[in-house]
Order: C-alpha cells, then sequence, then structure tokens
C-alpha cells in the first residue's frame, strides 16, 4: 500500500513544527548574557599625588595636629593610620550604591569623619581591643542636597558643602588601625 503524499507532507510539516517549537524554547530559556558594569570613572587620576607629595601631608600633621595630640595626651602618640581591605571597601561601596539606588539619591558619595573610641568600648566593637582609647576614622554614605534643604540651611546661617550625610544608610568602622607604642608614629611606611 502506498502513502499518500498529502501524509508525507504532513509528517514532515509536524516534525518541522515540533523543532521549531524545541529551538524557541531553548533560546527563550537561554538567560541573556550578564551586562557588564559601566566602566569606572578615571576621574581620580586628576587626585592622584606623589608619594613625595603624601610625606609632606604627613610630615605637616605630625609637626602640627600630632604634636597637639601628643601633648594632650601626656606624651602618648595617638594613632596615625588607619586600613580596609579592598574587598571591605568594594563590599562597602556596593551597599552604598544598592542602597542609595533603592532611595533614589544623586550625587552619592563617602564622608571620612575622624572620631575617638571611648575608653570603655565594647571590646566587639573594635578590630582589636587595644585600640580602646585612639582616634579612628569612620565612613558615613552622603548623597546631595536638595536645593531646599541648601536653601533653609543659608537662612539659618549654617555653612556647608552641598552633601548631606544619609543616615538611613549605615557608617562604616572597624578597620586595623595603628596606636603607638605598637609602631613608629614619626615614619610614613
Amino acid at each position: 500500500m502506498k502513502t499518500p503524499i498529502l501524509f508525507k507532507n504532513l509528517l514532515s510539516y509536524f516534525g518541522a513544527l515540533i523543532l521549531a517549537v524545541f529551538s524557541l524554547c531553548v533560546i527563550r530559556c537561554t538567560p541573556p548574557p550578564p551586562t557588564p558594569p559601566p566602566p569606572a570613572s578615571d576621574t581620580y587620576k586628576s587626585k592622584l599625588i606623589t608619594k613625595e607629595e603624601a610625606r609632606v601631608l604627613f610630615d605637616e600633621y605630625s609637626r602640627t595636629n600630632n604634636m597637639v595630640l601628643t601633648k594632650a595626651r601626656n606624651g602618648n602618640p595617638d594613632s596615625r593610620w588607619y586600613w580596609f581591605s579592598l574587598e571591605e571597601m568594594e563590599g562597602y561601596i556596593q551597599y552604598v550604591k544598592e542602597n542609595a539606588d533603592k532611595q533614589n539619591l544623586k550625587d552619592v558619595g563617602i564622608r571620612i569623619y575622624l572620631g575617638k573610641y571611648p575608653e570603655n568600648q565594647p571590646k566587639e566593637r573594635m578590630a582589636k581591643p587595644e585600640f580602646a582609647g585612639y582616634q579612628t576614622v569612620f565612613l558615613m554614605p552622603t548623597s546631595k542636597m536638595t536645593q531646599d534643604s541648601i536653601s533653609s540651611r543659608q537662612r539659618r546661617g549654617v555653612i556647608t558643602d552641598e552633601n548631606q550625610d544619609v543616615e538611613n544608610i549605615q557608617p562604616m568602622n572597624m578597620m586595623n588601625l595603628s596606636p603607638p607604642p605598637n609602631s613608629m608614629t614619626s615614619t610614613m611606611n
């Protein structure tokens, strides 16, 4: 018995249809390749300084501010440097960016504040217990103020820059620092 031509063509069309549906499913189910992150800004390049310029800043601080602190601490110098790992900094920057995006904040930055650990600071809130009583730094997210905020502060006589602390994104501390006498305070590594 001979197979009718219509039936042969129908099987071919049906096979092609199944192959097309399968191909579309495979293509549609494959996630698109990840979008590469935007290139990092290179504006930092204009703010780089030489090691010699860094030395001038360090020496000037040693000659002035650090001398005042050392006298106030009865000859005991205060901390001189602070250290975060790159992974911690990158993670914190990502945390700030994600939270700022959720809040639609503009011109987000990080302000570095000076602080000092109280003598009775809980040990688990410092990188090391011997840091009690030494100065530290902490990072505070900032964003550009609205024009209303700027005008309000100017009317009250508050002199400020155009950035404000973002108080609902947590600051970061708990880095390593160099409290004397564990390191030489008159040298820059």
